[in-house]
């Protein structure tokens, strides 16, 4: 079978935001001249292997990317999942040509299409069937096609109603949905998505999870970004997991989650990077250092029957004073419902003040919950929930019952029940 996509040495090479320039032609003819007088019997190496090897060995200079090797076949789902700063959105952004490699080779089979960025193309003063017109054309659609196939957009996004509304007065939700039902109308095949599953409500997640496998069913290749394991796992056939730039597994999805899973452990929380600025830890006032999930008797446990009690142990290391922190820890399901949070500060817990290394314990209640995989999440707020100083993820852990799954919801509480 000829694959949809085959990626040979790929690589992309970037210069730090403000540095200067690591020398110039008289430095790379100078090093080259060099190179002609070797003695040492190896090949003497071109002008551009001379002006390549400088900058990479210039720290003004960083692969985002190195020497990726993939091939992507008719009717397969790949996900692509990694630390932030692996380079995924890279790799799409090469893969879309919106950018171009420094390195290697992209052959394709095929129309292809790309959702990174939903909605780019889309003007606010125009209403949404124009735009429908104007962004199709853009992704390369005829006016007759768009035409032909308005009805299904239209009904897809479920905006009948304010389809001739300008989109300046669209809710968030309204604007991705568009879209995504634009994009996905295209007819591809292949398909690049760009973390599109972490926007809109789960019922428009859910829906753009089932129109990708359609696509899939259809023999269109489907290549997917996600920090949604559950929709990792729930999607894909194969998973590659890339870690700095680099990609270290190429197979089977459990292993690629487990490998993110390793990799993330108190990461700053992605919902989190935007109010803090950052995705360094090492730049927050305050962080946690290690995080122990335990049971009532404080065995270490990543799996707790349903009702049982955890005891989950914070270290902290405050780099500065840090009036009144506000310790807590959330649960959210693995399709990144939020559960709960336990707060310190609502439950009577007072730190006056948080210096150098520390560390609090929280037992929380009869877990409820019903059986699934869960996240620990674990943050510090100020008292007032207006200041958050540090928010990361504090690794996973199973709730088990042979009845209570996910049909009972979110957690289960038994109810009195008679008889009138």
């Amino acid at each position: 079978m000829n694959a949809a996509i085959t990626i040979t040495g790929l690589g992309k090479r970037y210069r730090y935001g403000g540095a200067r320039s690591s020398g110039n032609l008289r430095e790379d003819l100078t090093a080259w001249a060099r190179g002609l007088f070797r003695r040492d019997g190896r090949s003497r190496p071109t002008l551009h292997q001379v002006h390549e090897q400088r900058l990479d060995a210039s720290p003004e200079y960083f692969w985002a990317l190195k020497d990726i090797n993939l091939q992507a076949q008719p009717g397969e789902m790949l996900g692509i999942i990694g630390p932030n700063g692996a380079g995924k959105s890279t790799l799409l952004k090469i893969l879309s040509r919106i950018t171009p490699p420094t390195a290697g080779r992209i052959e394709y089979r095929g129309r292809l299409t790309s959702l990174l960025e939903v909605g780019t193309g889309f003007h606010r003063e125009l209403t949404g069937r124009e735009n429908i017109f104007l962004n199709g054309s853009i992704l390369g659609m005829s006016r007759a096609e768009i035409t032909r196939k308005l009805d299904q957009i239209v009904a897809f996004a479920e905006i009948e109603k304010f389809i001739d509304t300008p989109v300046k007065f669209y809710s968030s939700g309204m604007y991705v949905r568009l879209a995504f039902a634009v994009a996905a109308h295209l007819d591809p095949d292949i398909l690049l998505i760009d973390e599109v599953l972490a926007v809109g409500d789960l019922h428009f997640q859910r829906k753009c999870m089932g129109f990708a496998r359609r696509l899939r069913d259809s023999n269109a290749t489907v290549l997917v970004v996600s920090h949604n394991m559950f929709a990792v796992k729930a999607m894909c056939d194969r998973v590659i997991y890339l870690r700095g730039g680099r990609l270290i597994h190429d197979g089977d999805v459990q292993t690629a989650i487990g490998l993110y899973e390793k990799d993330s452990h108190l990461e700053i929380a992605p919902w989190a990077q935007g109010i803090l600025g950052t995705s360094d830890a090492s730049k927050c006032p305050i962080v946690f250092t290690d995080v122990r999930m335990l049971d009532e008797q404080g065995n270490p446990r990543t799996v707790f029957e349903f009702g049982e009690r955890m005891r989950v142990r914070l270290t902290y290391e405050a780099r500065e004073p840090v009036a009144n922190p506000n310790f807590c820890v959330g649960f959210s399901r693995s399709d990144n419902v939020h559960c709960c949070v336990h707060s310190a500060f609502v439950d009577g817990l007072r730190i006056p003040l948080a210096t150098g290394r520390g560390v609090v314990e929280v037992l929380t209640p009869p877990l409820k919950l019903t059986a699934e995989l869960y996240t620990l999440n674990i943050g510090i707020w100020d008292s007032e929930f207006k200041r958050l100083y540090s928010a990361q993820v504090g690794g996973n852990f199973h709730v088990r019952h042979a009845l209570f799954s996910t049909h009972f919801g979110v957690f289960y509480e038994p109810a009195q029940w008679k008889t009138l």
